[in-house]
């Protein structure tokens, strides 16, 4: 069993009445040829991942190779943790919090999920572990909601790209928070076209987004716009399941993120030679310009 086009899987799940996570099972277990508990078990292991590496950065301070970021993470839960009112809410600020700290991380050479890349890793881990720590879901709830996001970006790799240097950042960031809104919204009790109009909410709203790694580094502006991706995966499943539908089906703007992606300027497609890259400041913190 394969689908290559949102609307395939969706005429999948309809058929064989079964939710987006089980059919992106159904395809790998068929796929590699493994029995489904093999393949559950290798996506558990991804799942310890991805807790520890978000969940790291808030136990020791870690520098990073190229000194742009650490400490961040830590810094967004003690201001969560002494009583200072949220502006984003719990649920939200750990979020971030969680996101950020899998960059940090990353940028240390730690050991990470790309999911879908290095630069994006801390979405996903991010949304999940924070709805899982505060509606109280089972490991099991995650590793299916795992299986859904592999879906989405499954179809925006086959269709698409999830690469920084051909797509921008929109094509990283963008793809992971579409990813995990979509899997939210299958956590949360949505039907699979309310999760595919999450994930195209979330491709939408950071449609056009640039790749501008200062000084070439997965470091700074990565880190934000990772906290910035996990927000919006939220935002995206709230509306969902909210029964607002997108406009535009999945596959169209996975092709439209596409198109953008190739009428990007090479300077704006991770070359570190244009955006917050090129700026002053960002030159002279890595004592180099473009």
């Amino acid at each position: 069993m394969n689908f290559k086009s949102g609307q395939a899987l969706l005429e999948i799940c309809d058929v064989k009445n079964i939710s987006i996570s089980d059919a992106m099972l159904l395809r790998e277990v068929q796929f590699l040829g493994s029995e489904e508990a093999e393949v559950i078990k290798k996506m558990e292991h991804a799942w310890e991942i991805m807790k520890k590496s978000a969940r790291h950065a808030l136990a020791k301070k870690i520098e990073s190779m190229g000194g742009l970021i650490g400490g961040e993470a830590a810094k967004i839960n003690n201001r969560r943790l002494t009583g200072n009112v949220s502006v984003c809410g719990n649920l939200m600020s750990k979020a971030i919090m969680y996101a950020m700290g899998v960059l940090e991380v990353n940028s240390s050479m730690g050991l990470i999920v790309a999911a879908p890349t290095a630069g994006s890793s801390g979405v996903i881990p991010g949304a999940l572990l924070a709805i899982q720590e505060e509606m109280h879901f089972s490991d099991s709830d995650m590793i299916k909601a795992l299986f859904h996001a592999g879906a989405i970006g499954y179809l925006i790799a086959h269709n698409a790209t999830v690469a920084g240097a051909e797509g921008g950042c929109q094509a990283e960031v963008g793809s992971a928070s579409a990813m995990a809104a979509a899997a939210i919204t299958e956590l949360l009790g949505g039907s699979p076209r309310q999760c595919l109009h999450a994930a195209t909410s979330a491709l939408s709203n950071l449609l056009g987004l640039v790749c501008d790694p200062i000084g070439g580094l997965v470091e700074a502006p990565c880190q934000q716009r990772n906290a910035m991706g996990v927000s919006n995966a939220l935002v995206c499943a709230e509306i969902a399941l909210s029964s607002i539908e997108h406009i535009v089906p999945f596959d169209e703007a996975v092709a439209v993120m596409y198109n953008v992606g190739r009428s990007l300027p090479n300077e704006l497609k991770e070359t570190a030679l244009g955006g917050m890259a090129a700026a002053p400041s960002a030159c002279s913190r890595c004592k180099k310009c473009p």
